[in-house]
């Protein structure tokens, strides 16, 4: 690791490539919005999740032809060997008539084979509605808190704002990722996008006392010299902890299963793309807000 220790790269010479990479992916994100949009979860449109499990295993196919034949058709089914999962969106109606019909359809479509229900998540209209203003809310409340943590910490509102553009940029084009791969948006998807805002939060303040440090002991060095320096002196400890985190996040998408298998991909991309922000985004910002702050001062002179 030692080459790494000991960089001297021109990160804000090159930063206009890399902004023009970022805006890039943003565009891809906002396509991946439009032709495709978020599949929303039960979790936000309401809905129930009925999860069987059958003694032998059953096809798909074979599933979805015996509900269609009850007269069920907005649902959505996943499988895997004896377990089934149909996922009905929006209002259902009564949930114990639904739950009813469901089940009674698949025992009469597989005599012999016995099933179970394992599990059943109901959510209705109003909930999934409330469950949707708090999600909103709780990204409100964390981009706010961050900006004003970092304003406060670094006595510029300019770097905390630089700070939570690069999360927005992070948060952004992770969930584009997640609706061009049509992966459900539900309450996990929420709390790993929080996660990688964190992540990202955190990667960035590191780097930013760097720079506040090379500040105040190289005061009348030039600011795109210290920013690089910055940038080289923490490089290390980024791709150190980067390689760390996205190891274990592999790790969980590979061998974590279902349950774990949409968050994980979320950490994959946000690892990678908190380290990018960091260096490639939100330092290049403060070097190009804090430029045009000092020209106008030394015009106002």
């Amino acid at each position: 690791m030692n080459f790494i220790n000991n960089t001297h790269i021109d990160f804000i010479g090159k930063r206009r490539i890399f902004f023009f990479i970022s805006v890039f992916l943003l565009v891809v994100s906002l396509g991946a919005y439009i032709l495709k949009g978020p599949n929303y979860g039960i979790d936000f449109t309401g809905g129930m999740l009925i999860q069987i499990s059958f003694d032998n295993n059953v096809k798909l196919q074979d599933v979805r032809g015996s509900l269609e034949s009850a007269g069920l058709s907005s649902f959505e089914l996943q499988t895997a060997d004896k377990t089934v999962m149909v996922r009905a969106k929006g209002n259902i109606g009564a949930q114990q008539e639904f739950e009813n019909k469901i089940t009674s359809a698949l025992s009469s479509a597989f005599k012999g084979n016995k099933l179970t229900v394992e599990k059943v998540e109901y959510v209705g209209p109003s909930v999934g509605e409330y469950i949707s203003n708090r999600a909103v809310l709780a990204f409100l409340l964390a981009f706010l808190g961050m900006i004003v943590y970092v304003a406060f910490r670094f006595k510029s509102t300019l770097w905390g704002v630089a700070g939570v553009a690069g999360i927005i940029h992070d948060v952004v084009i992770t969930f584009g990722m997640v609706m061009l791969v049509s992966k459900e948006i539900d309450v996990i998807v929420i709390a790993a996008l929080l996660t990688v805002a964190g992540y990202s939060i955190n990667d960035t303040i590191v780097l930013f006392d760097r720079i506040r440090e090379n500040l105040r002991l190289s005061a009348k060095e030039n600011f795109a010299t210290i920013i690089n320096n910055s940038i080289n002196q923490v490089l290390l400890r980024t791709v150190v902890t980067t390689v760390t985190v996205f190891i274990v996040a592999c790790a969980l998408f590979f061998l974590g299963g279902d349950v774990l298998h949409t968050f994980a991909y979320i950490m994959v991309i946000g690892t990678v793309l908190g380290a990018y922000s960091t260096i490639f985004i939100c330092a290049p910002l403060v070097y190009e807000w804090e430029t045009r702050k000092r020209k106008r001062a030394q015009l106002s002179k």
